[in-house]
């Protein structure tokens, strides 16, 4: 269990991490992007083949889909840090496995610790199992708040899904103007 960490220590921890076979195949650690001190916290399911390669979450096509909705809505780079369930890619890029991401847990665990978000959006159904509930549905859960440990949860679909099938577009864009309409609350009441 890791307890306490700074950035620079858990940066150290996810590169030298050999906790399970992830780290055999992988190219880069992927650790997060964004503002370290954002009021809301994007957590998707792993890194993809861009991903991998560049070691940053959410750069490739899902990812590109991703600001160009946050940038559509005004989100600010400010407001949001971005990161994973798991740290390394999941070969073909799969979804990862329980024992994967119950290993890689500890670290998302301390990010969200150290950014101290208000708000948690998580992207698809692999973060709203590991972040809510274990046999959470996105389909049936998005776009609701979940209020939990001081944290706004809003499961929403992951960027992947839209490429796939358009019709969840505007569901998700009627998520995240949730999102950012609590964005904006948080930040009056402590501004």
């Amino acid at each position: 269990m890791l307890i306490m960490l700074s950035w620079e220590q858990l940066i150290k921890e996810c590169t030298n991490c050999r906790r399970c076979d992830l780290a055999i195949t992988r190219t880069n650690i992927v650790i997060g992007r964004g503002s370290q001190n954002a009021p809301m916290m994007l957590i998707g399911e792993g890194p993809g083949e861009q991903e991998d390669l560049q070691g940053l979450p959410f750069v490739g096509p899902a990812g590109r889909l991703l600001d160009l909705l946050l940038n559509a809505l005004m989100i600010s780079q400010d407001d949001y840090y971005i990161a994973n369930i798991v740290k390394c890619r999941p070969p073909g890029n799969r979804e990862p496995t329980d024992d994967e991401a119950e290993k890689c847990l500890p670290f998302l665990r301390e990010q969200v610790r150290l950014v101290r978000p208000s708000i948690i959006v998580c992207l698809g159904g692999t973060a709203a199992k590991y972040i809510i509930d274990r046999s959470a549905r996105i389909t049936q859960i998005r776009g609701q708040w979940i209020e939990r440990k001081g944290f706004w949860i809003m499961p929403t679909f992951h960027p992947a899904a839209l490429l796939r099938d358009d019709s969840k577009k505007v569901l998700m864009w009627e998520d995240f103007k949730k999102v950012r309409e609590k964005l904006r609350e948080i930040k009056k009441a402590t501004g």
